[in-house]
C-alpha cells in the first residue's frame, strides 16, 4: 500500500512542478491590481486605480498565472496517469483526461438535473454537483487513466477491430470505466458533501475552537478535495455565514448581509485570520526543514522545489505547490501539518487578530485586506508569524528525521548515488548484460526507474545473478523483496533504462 501510495506521490511531481512560477506571477499582479481582488467599486472607494498600464500588466499576470492554478485539476488528471503509467507514456495522460471530462460532464449540475434531478433537490447536494470539478477528481481521473493504460495496453482485438487494439484501446475502455465511476460518484459524492456540510454547520457555534477545527479539516481535506464543502459552509454564503462575502463588502459583526436577511453573529474574518500565519510564514519554515534533512547531494533540488513553493505561499498563499509535494509521500507529517493550522487559528482569534482575504492567505492580501473595517490587531501577525516559522520548523525537523519520512530530497535512493560514475558508459552492452543476469526477459514482470535506480520485478528470484549484474559497470543491487531487484546505475540512469527497455520487448 505504501508503494503505491509513493508512486502516487511521485506522480504528482510532474504537475505540481509547474504551479510556483504562476504563484509568483499572481501575486506581482495582485501588487500591481489590488482592484482585481477587491472588486472595482471597492477599490475606487479605496483610491486605487482600475485602469492604466499599471493595472493591465497586473491584470495580465494573474491571468497568465490562473490559467494553470485554476485548472489544477485537469493538469493533475493529465499528470497522475503520466506519472502512474509504465513508461510514462503520453497515451495514459490522453486516458487521464478523457476520464475527466467523462466524470465532470456526467456529474455536472446540468446532466444531473436532466438524467436524475431528485439527486439535486436540496441546496447541498446542487452545491456538490456544482464543485465536481476539483483535485480529488484530477487526480482519481488521472489514477483510471494511469492504472487503465497499464492494464490495457497490450489488449488484443479480432482482425476487424484491430485498429483499436494496443495502446489505441485505453481512452476507450477508460471512458468505459469512468462511466461506471461517475454512476457511483452520483450516489456517493452529495453523502459525503452533505456529511462535510453538516459538520461545518456543528462546529459553527464553538466559537474559537471551533475556528481551528476548521481550519484543521480544511487542510486535512485538501488531498481529496473534499474541503470545498467547508469552504462554503464558512466562507461564502451558502447557510447564512459567508466570512468572506462579509469582510470585503465591509462588514462587521452586528451588520446585516446584503441580502437584508442575515445578521452577522459571528466576529468577521475569524475563520480566515488563522492561515496567514501558517500560509506566510509556517511554510516556508517547514520548507527549511525539508530543505536541512535532505540528502547533500539532493538539496540544490529540494531547494527548488520547496524553496520556490513557500515563496509563493508567503506572497499570495499558493499553498499547493508545497502540500503535493509531501502530502503523499509522508502522510502521517501532513495530518501534524493541518494540526498545526488548527492551532494556530484557535490562538489567532483567540488573540483577537482579524484579518481577511479573497484569493488566499498570502503578503497580498493581508496588505490589501487591512484597510478593511473588520480588520484588527494586524500587529499580532508579526509575533505569530515568528512563532509559526519556529513551531513549523522544529516540528517538521523532529518529525521527519524521527519517522525517517520520504519528504522532497529524501527518497529511497542512497547517499552518493547522484555522484556515481559509471565504470560502462556503453549503455546498450550495460542493458544486456543486466538483462542476461536477472535471468533474460523472460524473467522480467515489470520494469521502472527512478532518479538514480532500475526497479524491477521479475517472476523467479533464484534466477537473479548478482555478480553478473555487478559486471555490467552497475554501482550495486539491491533486493527490497521478494521478486523485487534495483540496480544502482547514478544519474545516468534514464539511458540504461531506455536500451533495456528495448531489449526487453
Amino acid at each position: 500500500m505504501m508503494k503505491r501510495l509513493q508512486k502516487l506521490g511521485s506522480s504528482l511531481m510532474l504537475p505540481v512542478a509547474v504551479l510556483p512560477i504562476c504563484g509568483i506571477l499572481m501575486g506581482i499582479g495582485y501588487l500591481l491590481c489590488p482592484a482585481y481582488m477587491m472588486g472595482s467599486d471597492w477599490a475606487e472607494s479605496l483610491g486605487y486605480a482600475t485602469s492604466g498600464l499599471g493595472y493591465s500588466i497586473g491584470f495580465f499576470l494573474i491571468k497568465a498565472g490562473g490559467a494553470l492554478i485554476d485548472n489544477m485539476a485537469i493538469l493533475f488528471a493529465i499528470g497522475v496517469a503520466v506519472g502512474l503509467a509504465e513508461e510514462n507514456n503520453g497515451t495514459a495522460g490522453l486516458a487521464g483526461l478523457v476520464s475527466w471530462l467523462m466524470i465532470t460532464n456526467l456529474l455536472s449540475s446540468g446532466t444531473v438535473t436532466a438524467v436524475a434531478p431528485a439527486m439535486i433537490a436540496t441546496e447541498t447536494n446542487a452545491t456538490a454537483f456544482a464543485k465536481i470539478a476539483n483535485p480529488f477528481t484530477g487526480i482519481l481521473s488521472g489514477v483510471i487513466g494511469g492504472v487503465c493504460y497499464n492494464k490495457f495496453k497490450g489488449t488484443k482485438l479480432p482482425d476487424f477491430l484491430a485498429f483499436f487494439s494496443g495502446k489505441r484501446s485505453v481512452a476507450i475502455v477508460t471512458a468505459l470505466v469512468s462511466i461506471v465511476v461517475s454512476a457511483i460518484l452520483l450516489f456517493v459524492w452529495p453523502v459525503i458533501f452533505g456529511a462535510l456540510v453538516a459538520v461545518g454547520n456543528t462546529i459553527v457555534g464553538l466559537d474559537a475552537v471551533g475556528a481551528g477545527i476548521y481550519a484543521f479539516l480544511n487542510r486535512l481535506l485538501i488531498p481529496f478535495g473534499l474541503h470545498h464543502a467547508l469552504n462554503n459552509v464558512f466562507w461564502f454564503d451558502t447557510i447564512g455565514l459567508g466570512d468572506i462575502t462579509a469582510y470585503w463588502s465591509g462588514l462587521v459583526q452586528g451588520d446585516t448581509m446584503a441580502n437584508g436577511s442575515t445578521v452577522i453573529d459571528w466576529s468577521v474574518g475569524m475563520y480566515m485570520a488563522g492561515f496567514f500565519p501558517c500560509m506566510m510564514f509556517g511554510i516556508p519554515g517547514a520548507a527549511l526543514a525539508m530543505i536541512q534533512t535532505a540528502k547533500t547531494t539532493r538539496r540544490k533540488a529540494t531547494i527548488g522545489i520547496v524553496g520556490s513553493a513557500a515563496l509563493c505561499a508567503f506572497i499570495c498563499g499558493v499553498t499547493e505547490p508545497f502540500e503535493f509535494s509531501f502530502m503523499f509521500l509522508a502522510f502521517p507529517l501532513y495530518v501534524v501539518y493541518a494540526l498545526l493550522y488548527g492551532i494556530f487559528t484557535f490562538i489567532t482569534v483567540t488573540l483577537g487578530f482579524r484579518a481577511g482575504f479573497c484569493f488566499s492567505a498570502g503578503a497580498t492580501d493581508l496588505l490589501f485586506g487591512a484597510s478593511l473595517p473588520a480588520a484588527s490587531n494586524y500587529w499580532v501577525i508579526i509575533p505569530m508569524g515568528i512563532a509559526a516559522f519556529a513551531v513549523f520548523y522544529l516540528v517538521f525537523l523532529f518529525a521527519i528525521k524521527k519517522w525517517d519520512l520520504k519528504t522532497p530530497g529524501r527518497e529511497e535512493d542512497q547517499e552518493g548515488e547522484m555522484t556515481i560514475e559509471l565504470a560502462n558508459n556503453d549503455y546498450t552492452a550495460m542493458a544486456e548484460i543486466i538483462l542476461e543476469g536477472l535471468g533474460g526477459k523472460a524473467n522480467i514482470a515489470s520494469i521502472d526507474h527512478c532518479i538514480t535506480r532500475l526497479r524491477l520485478e521479475v517472476k523467479d528470484r533464484l534466477l537473479v545473478d548478482e555478480k553478473k549484474i555487478k559486471s555490467s559497470g552497475a554501482a550495486g543491487v539491491i533486493r527490497p523483496g521478494k521478486t523485487s531487484v534495483q540496480v544502482v546505475i547514478g544519474p545516468k540512469v534514464q539511458f540504461v533504462y531506455d536500451e533495456f527497455k528495448k531489449l526487453a520487448k
